[in-house]
């Protein structure tokens, strides 16, 4: 017996039965994902780690301690969408190295997730990942949760020339390079300030948030509630929504 489709709110906080979240999405084509905190649970240790490896980037950049260099890791984070971007702006750092070493971490914590995979296999259409991370990170990811095989590419952090999410020019390269009909697009992602431009293009948007019960750690404007004017809809349940689309 196939799982009962999942009550969603859609923009304003209103219920969505199944038949409409179908109808919802009937003229959706690609179907888009952010990676980190969104193909995989927030809880999980992924984050954390490449968060940890940052802070020792920059200590052995500038040779000061984790908790001065916090501050300004955060601060590059929120006015740059990554702090790679602001430490290229700011002190022109390389990048290449900078990826290789902030995502070499141990990934053997998430599992892979077939329920995620039957979900996403049967979605119509293209299948993309859209990340600020790079391309490497996500196939790594992605192989490691076993859904890597479902998507027909992924855009990373490199291919939008280090212009990351939420800068506008970072989704209209991935809209060109892949020809992407954004208004035939949905897209899923964690962060809400993430989803105003695509939003802005006529992509369908869903704040994917934490599972029910879940404390994750945020910055303050990280946390939002899916009430936001540019978030049609909001779960906290991926692979229910995925199949709430599907019954």
């Amino acid at each position: 017996m196939p799982p009962p489709a999942p009550v969603e709110r859609n923009r304003g906080g209103a219920v969505t039965d199944s038949s409409t979240l179908m109808d919802r999405f009937a003229h959706i084509d690609t179907w888009v994902f952010d990676l980190d905190n969104t193909l995989y649970p927030q809880t999980a240790d992924l984050w954390p780690k490449i968060d940890a490896r940052i802070t020792l980037f920059m200590m052995r950049l500038f040779g000061l301690d984790a908790i001065s260099l916090r501050a300004l890791q955060k601060h590059y984070y929120q006015r740059y969408g990554t702090t790679l971007r602001g430490l290229m702006i700011e002190h022109a750092i390389g990048a290449e190295h900078y990826l290789d070493f902030v995502h070499d971490i141990d990934r053997s914590s998430l599992a892979h997730n077939h329920s995620l995979a039957e979900a996403i296999a049967a979605l119509p259409g293209r299948k993309l990942i859209l990340t600020n991370g790079s391309r490497d990170h996500a196939i790594k990811t992605a192989k490691q949760i076993g859904i890597d095989h479902l998507f027909e590419d992924v855009f990373d952090i490199i291919a939008a020339d280090f212009i990351a999410k939420p800068e506008a020019p970072a989704y209209e390269r991935f809209f060109e390079q892949l020809s992407v009909d954004p208004k035939r697009s949905a897209l899923f992602e964690d962060i809400p300030r993430n989803l105003i431009v695509p939003h802005q293009h006529g992509m369908t948007t869903v704040l994917v948030l934490p599972e029910a019960g879940e404390t994750v750690e945020r910055e303050a404007w990280e946390i939002a509630t899916g009430e936001e004017a540019h978030v049609d809809f909001v779960t906290d349940d991926l692979v229910g929504f995925l199949e709430g689309l599907l019954a």
